[in-house]
């Protein structure tokens, strides 16, 4: 079995949900040995957001979800309540035998547990501290509580995803993925990586700050900085493309597709397709800037061709055309799509719930360091042995922290 890339890393994991998950699974596909912290008896709280793997036979109600599931892959779980002096005390060591400590408390919650930065880099001046929050470790706005729902409104995302405003059902729009929770995770980790790198070269650890506000701004991309150069906020356009028509969703005989004819080629190349070379001579369609003029009477012309037409036959017609369009799939579609199993994105792990419980295949492709998958834990599924191994704990000491609940 080749080593992977961060192979003898290990990582202190003390955050929940989904954004710091993600970032440190991320970690874990990479080889870095991950020790995730949970409540006692509670566990994540994506533990209790269905649905659910099915109960073992026999056995306790499951509390493994599909949210736990999805951003905790390749992790060793360890049930620990921090909130106590021997809890966090054992947090602490755990801490100054791992390279990376990544935490998603409000602002200055860890000082009082001596799990902050400041007193973790006195033990370990290496030590690789990432801290992901809403709003940043400082700031007006620093002790609030993040969601991604929230962050979506706040940061711009949700006032160009939607209908456009007077339309029927204009009004912004989340997406319904956790998407600023997604890019905060992916910064994250990405930070971590710079860090370390830089810690290997220099022995110096670091802090890194992760805000899901910065990350959501930054998403924002070309729609913020066309906002910075002319001061005219950019509108929701829909699924329309502001700067190419056709490009947007039509209806077929048997579902959706996308059409995205963005230059006078594909756009005459279509045009053939649907048996209407004529389009492309009218004057209001003749080039891409009089299309976009147009797009209103465009599309009319279009809608009816396309809607009486089953969606593989047009798809197969514009692709050996050259012509960009692509289907809208449900998830069902997704894993039943060619090159989706061909990719086998799709991934079956062992659970020690007893059957083997679904994945997805990780997006990091190494042609040297591969990923080598791991199941997601159960609940507490490694305390015993990571306290043993790594604090030398011996059983009567676990059995007392148990019967204390601090583990």
């Amino acid at each position: 079995m080749r080593a992977q890339i961060l192979e003898g890393v290990k990582v202190l994991d003390l955050t929940r949900v989904i954004a710091g998950p993600l970032c440190t699974q991320v970690l874990a596909d990479m080889g870095a040995t991950v020790y995730k912290i949970e409540r006692p008896g509670e566990g994540d709280d994506t533990r209790r957001m269905g649905p659910f793997l099915p109960d073992a036979p026999g056995g306790a109600p499951s509390n493994d979800s599909a949210l736990y599931l999805a951003y905790n892959r390749g992790k060793q779980s360890i049930t620990l309540d921090i909130s106590t002096p021997e809890g966090s005390a054992i947090a602490r060591e755990l801490a100054a035998r791992c390279d990376v400590v990544v935490e998603n408390y409000k602002v200055g919650t860890l000082a009082k547990y001596g799990l902050d930065y400041a007193t973790l880099r006195e033990h370990k001046p290496g030590i690789v501290y990432c801290s992901l929050t809403g709003f940043g470790q400082d700031g007006p706005y620093a002790q609030r509580p993040a969601y991604d729902f929230i962050l979506q409104g706040l940061a711009g995302v949700m006032s160009t995803c939607g209908h456009p405003e007077g339309a029927p059902g204009g009004e912004p729009m989340r997406t319904a993925i956790p998407i600023t929770d997604i890019i905060t995770g992916l910064y994250a980790a990405i930070a971590i990586m710079g860090a370390l790198f830089h810690q290997r070269q220099t022995g110096v650890g670091q802090h890194v700050d992760a805000s899901m506000l910065d990350a959501s701004v930054a998403m924002n991309g070309h729609l913020a900085l066309g906002y910075l150069m002319t001061g005219k906020p950019p509108p929701r356009v829909g699924n329309t493309n502001p700067i190419a028509s056709p490009s947007e969703v039509f209806a077929c005989a048997d579902g959706r597709m996308i059409l995205a004819a963005g230059n006078n080629a594909q756009f005459q190349a279509m045009c053939r397709v649907l048996d209407r070379p004529d389009l492309a001579q009218r004057p209001a369609f003749a080039t891409n800037a009089s299309r976009v003029a147009n797009r209103g009477e465009l599309r009319e012309a279009l809608a009816p061709l396309l809607s009486g037409r089953k969606r593989g036959d047009l798809l197969a017609a514009f692709e050996a055309a050259n012509v960009p369009a692509g289907p809208i799939n449900n998830m069902e579609q997704v894993f039943q799509d060619p090159q989706t199993l061909h990719r086998e994105l799709a991934l079956s792990l062992p659970h020690g719930r007893g059957p083997n419980a679904p994945s997805l295949r990780s997006p990091l492709c190494f042609s040297e360091t591969p990923v080598q998958y791991r199941g997601v834990p159960m609940l507490g599924e490694h305390s015993g042995n990571v306290l043993k191994q790594e604090l030398g704990m011996n059983d009567e000491k676990l059995a007392t922290l148990r019967e204390r609940g601090i583990i």
